[in-house]
Formats: C-alpha cells, sequence, structure tokens
C-alpha cells in the first residue's frame, strides 16, 4: 500500500494523501459512516452496510484488486514442514490443542495459534471461512500486528503464525520467489488429509493455480460522489494497470489482470 500510495503521489502532486492503516474492521466502520471515502479490504460491504451508506445518500463503487495469501509459520526449530487443512480448521475451532494431534508433528505440548488483530481480515478469514461463520475457539492470540506476529514465532517454537505472505517479503523489491533463508520457516498447506498428502507453500503460482488453499481476494471500494476527484482517480489507480504491477512485482499478491503461464525447461 505505501508504494501504491507514493506512486500515485508522484504522478499527481495536487493530491493530499492521509492513510489510515488499521485492522479492517476499523477501516470499513470509517467508510460506512462517511469518516474516508475510499478504503482497501479483503470483502465487500454487506447489505446493512450499504444501506448505511445510502442513508448519506452515497453510493460505493468496488472493485477487486489483487488474490492475497495467508502463510502459516513456524519457529525454525520445529521439525513440522506440512500442515493439512483439516488440522487448520481444528486450530482455530478448539478441536486441536496439542501437537500431538496432528499425526505429522515433531514436537509435544500445547499449540498456539498466533495472529495479528482481533479485528483484523484474518480472523474474518478463519471465521467465515474455516468455522461456518462459529466463534473461533481454543489456543488463540492476537499479537497487535503482523511484524509482532513474526517475532511471537522466532522466539517461541510452540506457536504457528498467520501473516499475510507479502509480510515475509521484507526489503525485496520483487515477489518472493523463495521462502529459504527467512528467519522463520514457512509451511506447507495441504487440501488433503491422507498419509502421503501433498502440500504447497504460497507462492504467486500456486495462487494462480489454486493449489494453495489459503488465499482471499482484496477490493478496493470508494464512495466519492463526484465524477472527477482525487479518490476517484486513486481508485482507478489501484484497478489499473500500473497499481496492479506494482501489486504484482511489489507482493504476494496476485492481480486481477490476464497473467501469463509458461513452462519453461532449462538444460
Amino acid at each position: 500500500m505505501e508504494e501504491l500510495l507514493e506512486t500515485f503521489q508522484l504522478e499527481h502532486v495536487e493530491a493530499t494523501l492521509h492513510p489510515i492503516f488499521c485492522s479492517e474492521d476499523s477501516a470499513i466502520r470509517l467508510m460506512v459512516m462517511d469518516s474516508v471515502r475510499c478504503c482497501v479490504a479483503t470483502r465487500e460491504l454487506n447489505a446493512n452496510e450499504l444501506e448505511v451508506v445510502a442513508s448519506h445518500n452515497l453510493g460505493v463503487r468496488q472493485a477487486k484488486i489483487a488474490i492475497d495469501a495467508f502463510a502459516l509459520i513456524v519457529n525454525k526449530e520445529n521439525p513440522d514442514t506440512l500442515i493439512t487443512m483439516d488440522e487448520v480448521r481444528g486450530l482455530v475451532s478448539g478441536k486441536i490443542t496439542r501437537w500431538e494431534q496432528m499425526p505429522r508433528s515433531g514436537l509435544t505440548g500445547e499449540v498456539k495459534l498466533v495472529f495479528d488483530d482481533s479485528g483484523s481480515s484474518t480472523v474474518r478469514y478463519m471465521r467465515d471461512s474455516l468455522c461456518n461463520g462459529q466463534e473461533l475457539k481454543g489456543n488463540l492470540y492476537a499479537q497487535g500486528s503482523n511484524p509482532a506476529v513474526i517475532e511471537t514465532v522466532k522466539s517461541d517454537p510452540t506457536v504457528i503464525g498467520v501473516v499475510g505472505t507479502n509480510w515475509l517479503k521484507g526489503d525485496r523489491d520483487s515477489a518472493m520467489n523463495s521462502f529459504e533463508g527467512l528467519d522463520v520457516k514457512v509451511l506447507k498447506v495441504s487440501r488433503e488429509n491422507t498419509e502421503d498428502a501433498i502440500g504447497w507453500k504460497p507462492y504467486q503460482y500456486r495462487i494462480l493455480t489454486g493449489d494453495y488453499p489459503l488465499i482471499r481476494s482484496v477490493y478496493v471500494m470508494t464512495t466519492d460522489p463526484r465524477v472527477r476527484s482525487n479518490v476517484k482517480t486513486l481508485f482507478f489507480f489501484m484497478k489499473g494497470q500500473k497499481g496492479q504491477t506494482i501489486i504484482c512485482n511489489s507482493s504476494q499478491m496476485l492481480p486481477n489482470l490476464p497473467v501469463q503461464n509458461k513452462s519453461v525447461n532449462i538444460n
């Protein structure tokens, strides 16, 4: 987001940007209550929220700008390399609370799942997509931010961290093509729950093919009623080619534009 806004500001020097980085709940609430008129979130507005926006005599434009992936990370001392979706559901529903309950695990004792914020899109995804809308249970702990999750995982071998994959990118100028060399280990995630289950890491290619299961859509929304404004220009910039290129090259998000998939043989 910082790179998107910086590039937009360079092209539109007349625009003054005041970004607010906050949880998804807070971001959507600010827009619905007309405190801001542009928002990036991982869901579209629901019927009740659209009704509140309409009561302010405003409409909403919403556009999908990316597909984002979650990464499940563990301490480098953790011998585990793979986790199944059934095990992830067990962790967030309270059915799995110990490492011994996961057959492939080489650890014993209590297992803890840590995430960023109780009002974040990560929590909403786990509740809606993994728990059928039910409240989360088990050994779940909010750390306040994605960097705090990474630091917790680095210091505690008993936890599994949930972070947006692009938070692992650091200062790299392009999307990651390897998760080696990190201070944490990225787990493979499998849809299967068999003995010979095959898992995948959240590379852009595995997002494209649908092999990696922990993905979500990202939307930009605006309630600005003006036909021409800096807010509207920012909206179209994010969904346009230049904004999409930044999203593709600078994070693990996959842009919502035609993508070429080529097989290459190197002799």
